[in-house]
């Protein structure tokens, strides 16, 4: 029963925000077109709930340079001071509000990941797939914005084990605490390896 209340909050939520930030939505697209050229748009396919694959998109945070053998140079010497701030804001994510309306994601809910990292979860980090991918993170709850893959992902396997109204109405209400502490910390700055390769090395 909870989860048909979820998913019509999160489609009536999301249409009503979407509709009030539209002329900031439309002032981001043009900025970002500005700093760092077009597409204003990154897109790249995600895994979702049971491990469905969606495509998800964001605000560009970085610009698209590369090296003279055509390689994309390394994230952080991409990273715009501009995209650093969408980032710490968490402005970037503002067109997920889109997939969200059409049904690929929640409000609130385990971060999609990349299909690249789906051979390297464990049985229990496999619960995160119980339920949609968020918009807004369980790893708010804990006060822990810069979380190690293994904090996050345990962090996402007890909420997609533990879904609850209950649950849901902490995370929101812990929401501002962690922007707030996102902004405060640089979190555009914030780099960590990918998961795949974290791992990789890890069995190495």
């Amino acid at each position: 029963m909870y989860l048909f209340f979820k998913r019509f909050f999160d489609l009536i939520s999301s249409l009503v925000l979407f509709i009030i930030i539209s002329p900031l939505f439309l002032l981001l697209w043009v900025l970002v077109r500005i700093k760092h050229g077009k597409p204003a748009f990154y897109k790249q396919i995600r895994s979702g709930k049971g491990m469905k694959s969606f495509t998800i998109i964001k605000f560009r945070s970085m610009t698209e340079e590369k090296d003279i053998n055509g390689e994309y140079l390394p994230d952080e010497q991409r990273v715009t001071s501009f995209g650093k701030f969408l980032r710490s804001s968490s402005l970037d994510e503002l067109p997920e509000l889109l997939s969200i309306i059409k049904g690929d994601m929640s409000v609130i809910g385990p971060r999609p990941l990349p299909i690249s990292y789906d051979d390297y979860y464990t049985e229990r980090e496999k619960l995160r797939f119980n339920v949609r991918g968020g918009l807004i993170p369980p790893e708010v709850l804990y006060n822990n914005v810069q979380p190690t893959w293994d904090e996050q992902l345990e962090y996402e396997a007890y909420y997609g084990e533990n879904i609850s109204l209950k649950l849901d109405f902490q995370i929101i209400m812990a929401v501002f605490k962690g922007l707030l502490k996102r902004y405060k910390n640089d979190y555009g700055e914030y780099v960590r390896e990918s998961l795949n390769v974290e791992r990789k090395e890890m069995k190495k």
